[in-house]
């Protein structure tokens, strides 16, 4: 006779408990792109629930909002950190696309009131692209004011 295979390796409270360790505030990613800001002279407000979509950094001197998205969970076109599991395809794909559609319209609201929204993919904060991106993200910054 053979098993079925269970569609997870984890038990329901195993997997339960790693989801629930999943943050959505004070990512590594997102300390370091304050980190580098702070190095640099800018101070900013962090996740204000007032403006659209819970911005991960509010820069209100230069009117830029700063969204920092893991790949995954933002669903990030053409990246490989973005691919949907082979368990449970169309709710992963249905979640990611939900995601996807909010935080379109957040940015667009926020754009429609006047601030500039920079948006940083977890993959761009990699070994190989971080120092780019990261002096990029200062330029875009800039732009802003002129």
């Amino acid at each position: 006779m053979i098993e079925k295979l269970m569609a997870d390796i984890h038990t329901k409270e195993a997997r339960s408990y790693n989801m629930s360790r999943i943050r959505a505030k004070d990512t590594k990613p997102e300390l370091l792109v304050r980190k580098f800001l702070f190095s640099k002279g800018f101070r900013y407000r962090l996740h204000d629930n007032k403006l659209p979509g819970t911005p991960d950094i509010i820069l209100p001197k230069y009117k830029t909002i700063i969204f920092i998205n893991g790949c995954f969970w933002h669903g990030h076109e053409n990246c490989s950190y973005a691919t949907i599991p082979e368990t449970r395809t169309e709710w992963w794909d249905t979640k990611i696309r939900k995601t996807v559609y909010r935080d379109e319209a957040a940015q667009n609201e926020l754009k429609s009131d006047g601030w500039q929204v920079i948006l940083i993919w977890g993959c761009e904060l990699m070994k190989k692209t971080k120092l780019e991106r990261l002096e990029r993200l200062l330029d875009q910054i800039v732009e802003n004011l002129s």
